[in-house]
């Protein structure tokens, strides 16, 4: 009665005011004063009503690795089904494209930044974050997508079998990545060296043009599209993103300075992004799962699955699709049948290309792989080409020839890496056969800090980053060669 009473006290009310122009009005005015003031008390009578606590959320993950099948990007790794677009198309690429791309560049870059892809090439550098630095409005010149595919580091071999045997994941993925920095066209860089895995990705090339996937109107969206595949001649060098832009303008692989960076001036003074193959070749996959699914994988900030190359010392050198952050020791016991003559055979270990520092057995024993716990223990995920080396091996030796490479690669262009590397080199090789004196183990070492971040690129950090992982971790062996060769040198001269 009380309720009823005051509903029509309401509409009384409400019917007398001056202001009510009809009778349907002033009804429905003062169904919804006295419904306001009924809803206002029943929000404090819910208020009141003491709420459950949230739910805990979930048990943070500690262990990390054993990627299941179903979870893997790169389904044809090893070649066993058609690499080419049929059998492509029936393993998912290309599906749907056209609703990717007509999502937009921002909503790409967005799902980009929240899936948490690192760059694949080395830098780590995270993706959404380089690719959203690419112009949003047009200043009349065109923008560009460069693929770094000229994967030149020693150890490192994961890049070559996506173009050999899923050469469509690039593709679809430089289309993707175009639309996300609004680009006209890609050039893939490919190395010299890799002549089964261009043919590969020439005739993944033309099928897509073919079946109107790329070019005028890619994928029926709407967005002209083209891709354009440049061969290398062989110098490591322009693996460096601005060496590898003067290459493709026909000038000497030699790296600029920057400022500018290529997203204001790049390919022929035009914004470009360059990025690796892997970077650009998960995209797609990101994109129809997820980025949730994807940076379920792996520690925070270490997020996604990961192509890893193991070579040297393991009983099945191979490179396996893996989640980021899978201990070392499980990697190569899981997918490589062990170190060869067991786990306490094992020396050493590179594990990300031979640019970074190695590190020995204690180390290897606990250590995960990706950037942060890497970092943590004064080395580098890098290529994630992990070079294992047992104790047959000639630890200094082997440092040697790295040492080698790096100076033979300098394109000369800066005096610390020109000069440096061949000192390095040549110090190296006298430390080999412990001909020098103890305290050139510290002038070596001041070496290094003197060509560590004093070029115009990376190549000077690369050559001396080993070089410092060999006297952080094996001074004794060293400083042991050094005594022994001194001591036979007195023997020799004592029977003379």
């Amino acid at each position: 009665m009380a309720i009823r009473r005051a509903l029509l006290s309401n509409l009384t009310a409400a019917a007398r005011s001056p202001s009510v122009r009809s009778p349907s009005t002033s009804v429905d005015q003062g169904l919804y004063t006295y419904m306001s003031q009924f809803s206002t008390q029943a929000g404090g009578a819910a208020a009141a009503t003491p709420q459950l606590p949230p739910p805990p959320p979930p048990p943070e993950k500690t262990h990390f690795g054993g990627l299941k099948d179903e979870d893997r990007i790169f389904t044809n790794l090893y070649g066993i089904h058609d690499p080419f677009l049929k059998g492509a198309m029936k393993r998912g690429d290309w599906y749907r494209t056209k609703d990717l791309v007509l999502k937009g560049a921002d909503w790409i870059v967005g799902e980009m930044k929240k899936s948490g892809l690192r760059g694949r090439g080395g830098a780590g550098f995270p993706s959404g974050l380089k690719w959203s630095f690419m112009p949003k409005v047009s200043d009349g010149r065109p923008s560009y997508l460069v693929v770094n595919a000229d994967e030149s580091e020693p150890g490192t071999c994961k890049d070559r079998e996506i173009m050999r045997h899923d050469p469509h994941k690039l593709l679809e993925g430089c289309l993707i990545a175009g639309v996300g920095m609004r680009a006209s066209a890609a050039y893939i860089y490919i190395r010299g060296e890799y002549v089964n895995e261009r043919i590969a990705l020439e005739k993944a090339r033309q099928e897509a043009y073919a079946a109107g996937l790329l070019g005028k109107n890619a994928c029926g969206s709407g967005y002209d599209f083209d891709v354009h595949i440049h061969f290398g001649a062989g110098a490591y060098i322009c693996g460096e993103e601005t060496a590898l832009l003067e290459s493709l303008e026909g000038k000497q692989g030699k790296p600029r300075l920057k400022p500018p960076f290529p997203a204001n001036a790049g390919l022929y003074g035009c914004p470009t992004t360059v990025t690796n193959v892997e970077t650009v070749a998960v995209s797609p996959t990101i994109l129809r799962r997820g980025p949730e699914w994807f940076a379920s994988f792996g520690r925070k900030n270490n997020s996604g699955t990961k192509l890893y190359c193991i070579s040297g010392h393991v009983n099945k050198p191979c490179t396996v699709e893996e989640e980021m952050s899978i201990p070392l020791k499980e990697l190569i016991e899981r997918h490589c049948g062990g170190v060869r003559g067991g786990w306490d055979n094992l020396l050493a270990v590179i594990p990300g290309g031979s640019s970074v520092p190695l590190l020995p057995k204690h180390i290897c024993d606990d250590v995960l792989m990706d950037y942060d716990a890497l970092k943590a223990v004064q080395s580098g995920l890098g290529t994630a080409a992990v070079i294992v080396m047992d104790k047959s091996t000639d630890v200094v030796d082997a440092i040697a020839r790295l040492s080698y490479f790096y100076k033979h690669e300098s394109c000369g262009q800066c005096t610390p890496c020109r000069e440096g590397t061949g000192w390095l080199w040549m110090v190296m090789e006298r430390l080999k056969v412990g001909n020098a004196k103890l305290e050139e183990i510290d002038m070596l070492h001041e070496l290094t800090k003197q060509i560590e971040g004093h070029t115009i690129c990376a190549l000077g950090d690369a050559a001396a980053w080993p070089v410092q992982g060999l006297i952080r971790h094996f001074r004794p062996e060293l400083e042991r060669r050094i005594r022994d060769r001194a001591e036979r040198e007195l023997l020799q001269a004592a029977a003379a």
